[in-house]
C-alpha cells in the first residue's frame, strides 16, 4: 500500500501541479495575441488544477502516515512543514492573484475586441509576477521533497 500511495502522490504532483504552474504562462501568450477566449478557458483551468492539487497534499499525508518508522518522518520534520507552507502560499497566490488576474485580462480583451486597441492588458504583470512566484515556490517544494534536509 505504501508504494501505491507514494506513486499516486508523485503522479498527481506531475500531472496536476505541472499544469497548475505552466498554464498561466501559456495564458500570457494569448494575452499578447489579444485572444480573450483562450485566456478565459485557461483561467478556469488554472483554478481547477490549483484546487485539484489538494489531492497531492492528501496523497502526501497518506505517504507520510505509511512511512517506515525508522525514517522518523513527521510533521515536525523541517522539509515537510516547510513544503506545506510553500505549497499553501503558492495555492493562495494562484487562487487569489493569478486566477482573478486571468479573468480580468479575459474581460479586458473581450471589451477591446474589434476596437483595434493594442495597449497592454493591466493584469498582465500580476499574472507574470504571481505565476512566477508560485512556480518558484513549487520548485522549492520539489527540491525539499527530493533533498529532505
Amino acid at each position: 500500500m505504501d508504494t501505491l500511495i507514494n506513486t499516486l502522490h508523485i503522479v498527481a504532483a506531475v500531472f496536476i501541479v505541472g499544469p497548475m504552474a505552466i498554464l498561466p504562462m501559456t495564458a500570457m501568450r494569448f494575452i499578447r495575441a489579444g485572444q480573450p477566449g483562450p485566456v478565459a478557458v485557461l483561467g478556469k483551468s488554472v483554478s481547477f488544477f490549483t484546487l485539484l492539487s489538494l489531492l497531492v497534499v492528501v496523497f502526501g499525508f497518506g505517504a507520510l502516515s505509511m512511512s517506515e518508522p525508522e525514517r522518523n518522518y513527521s510533521f515536525a520534520s523541517t522539509w515537510i512543514w516547510l513544503s506545506l507552507v510553500f505549497y499553501a502560499i503558492a495555492l493562495a497566490i494562484n487562487l487569489f492573484l493569478v486566477v482573478p488576474a486571468l479573468q480580468s485580462a479575459a474581460e479586458d480583451l473581450t471589451a477591446r475586441e474589434g476596437t483595434g486597441a493594442t495597449t497592454k492588458v493591466a493584469a498582465y504583470s500580476r499574472i507574470a509576477m504571481g505565476s512566477g512566484i508560485s512556480t518558484l515556490l513549487l520548485v522549492a517544494v520539489v527540491v525539499l521533497m527530493v533533498w529532505r534536509p
